[in-house]
């Protein structure tokens, strides 16, 4: 059974104080900084714990490290073949999985559809607006056996939000629910209906699309990611927009967070607010870091948060906040929960451009610590990452949404790098898109994540959502 609201909002009123950082935080840090350098030997950041990559021979569309398996559970833009009538939808993102009272998995999964206005068909009804073609769908998983005998098998899938835009990741909640974000501004002056850029939830139980409710207060922007304390009720929201050094309209992206007006019912409204490094106004994540330096931070008010020019100016809820001297970061991407904190990406932050990953620790009620934790020195130790999701076994699994090969890899506690899968260049130099969705099984035995494939009806770019279970315990994963 997932936690309802009743009991986590009990559970909130009797919960004491803030949950310290990881001490095993501190040799990812160490590890990270001494070899970021150009002229470090980055052969020692790759381990093999799972053996090398291999083509999969279940999925020979992808490789899989030796001793790991791998089934391919949905394929979009085809018919359901356990849904009658059903054609799943394409762009699958991210992802979050639940368990049932039955005892199998609930999978809830973004799609991040990006059809225009004047062709867009919304994949269930009732729909937030007819000409948006992106939701999310639900997916019932069983998994018997164990070991080498385990198996994963898809029960169901249905449309579970219907008539949304780009949905591109978002998170789970303690009480039970996905929280989907649209990862665009655009709105009726762009042909829609209805204006975008909200986040919207899913509960763990539905059954067929919700009445999809726009969570204004939560903020209109350019959405990625959630997480969200489960001591608090706050939710962590991430923006995916650009820095480009002096290009005035690429400035960064901003670190929100929403204190809800009654933890675990977020339609009743809250207060958004923004990341500033304390006594650093506008502060620049992105260049020039040392990993493990820690920053103390605070938040600052967005008064608007869903301001009548987010259509114009997809930066109008940002631009408030770094007018108080908010953070800067570049393109915010992937938020898990964990450690005490709060982990949240940043896909081409670094001065290798390869991503880096932070994790913020509140200390207070309005203040806390940024500590950068990871950052790639080139490409092929890590790509862009995106997606993440803390291991049950303490490792943190990222997807991939870079130029090239992509991968899932994973990062243990030394800050080295396990590759798990990669999708290899095709015979025209392209894969099926980038990784996303990575999510764990209930229990921690199974690793669940996405291919992305084609991002509009109809096209033949298939994507995919993928299984992954082996001898985690030999490694971090």
């Amino acid at each position: 059974m997932t936690l309802g609201r009743r009991t986590f909002i009990s559970r909130l009123a009797s919960a004491g104080g803030l949950a310290a950082c990881a001490p095993s935080l501190a040799g990812l840090v160490a590890c990270g900084s001494e070899r970021r350098g150009g002229g470090a030997d980055r052969s020692s950041l790759v381990i093999e714990p799972y053996g090398p990559l291999v083509r999969s021979p279940d999925c020979p569309e992808i490789e899989i490290a030796e001793r790991l398996h791998c089934v391919r559970l949905s394929s979009g833009g085809v018919p359901s073949p356990v849904r009658e009538g059903f054609l799943v939808p394409n762009a699958f993102d991210g992802m979050a999985a639940f368990p049932m009272a039955n005892g199998n998995v609930r999978l809830i999964r973004n799609h991040e559809m990006t059809d225009p206005p004047e062709s867009a068909r919304p994949i269930g009804s009732p729909a937030y607006d007819d000409a948006g073609s992106g939701g999310t769908t639900s997916l019932e998983v069983r998994i018997t056996g164990e070991g080498e005998g385990l198996r994963v098998e898809l029960v169901d899938e249905f449309a579970s939000l219907a008539g949304t835009r780009v949905n591109c990741a978002g998170g789970p909640t303690p009480w039970g629910s996905w929280l989907s974000c649209e990862e665009t501004t655009e709105g009726r002056g762009d042909g829609f209906e209805r204006p975008h850029g909200y986040i919207f939830e899913v509960p763990v139980d539905a059954t067929g699309p919700v009445d999809p409710v726009a969570l204004t207060a939560m903020g209109r922007f350019v959405h990625e990611a959630v997480a969200v304390d489960p001591e608090t009720g706050i939710v962590y929201e991430t923006e995916d927009t650009w820095y480009v050094p002096l290009v005035p309209n690429r400035p960064g992206a901003g670190l929100y967070r929403f204190i809800p007006r009654e933890p675990g019912v977020l339609a009743a409204g809250g207060r958004l607010q923004m990341m500033a490094v304390t006594g650093e106004p506008g502060y620049l994540t992105a260049r020039n870091q040392t990993p493990g330096t820690v920053l103390p931070v605070h938040w600052v008010e967005i008064d608007d948060p869903d301001p009548e020019d987010a259509r114009e100016d997809e930066l109008a809820v940002f631009r408030q906040g770094l007018a108080k001297g908010g953070a800067r970061f570049a393109r915010l991407e992937g938020a898990f929960h964990g450690d005490g904190g709060i982990y949240v990406v940043s896909t081409n932050g670094g001065d290798a451009t390869s991503g880096q990953v932070f994790h913020y620790r509140p200390v207070s009620a309005d203040r806390g610590e940024l500590t950068l934790v990871f950052e790639s020195p080139a490409p092929e130790v890590l790509d862009s990452p995106d997606n993440i999701v803390l291991s049950p076994r303490g490792g943190l699994v990222m997807c991939e949404d870079g130029s090239g090969e992509q991968h899932v890899r994973a990062l243990d506690r030394e800050g080295r790098i396990v590759n798990l899968a990669r999708a290899p260049l095709g015979p025209e130099g392209g894969t099926a898109g980038e990784f996303a969705g990575s999510c764990f099984s209930p229990d921690g035995r199974v690793l669940f994540f996405n291919q992305q494939g084609g991002r509009r009806a109809g096209s033949t770019l298939s994507s995919s959502t993928y299984a992954m279970w082996g001898p985690w315990e030999d490694g971090p994963v």
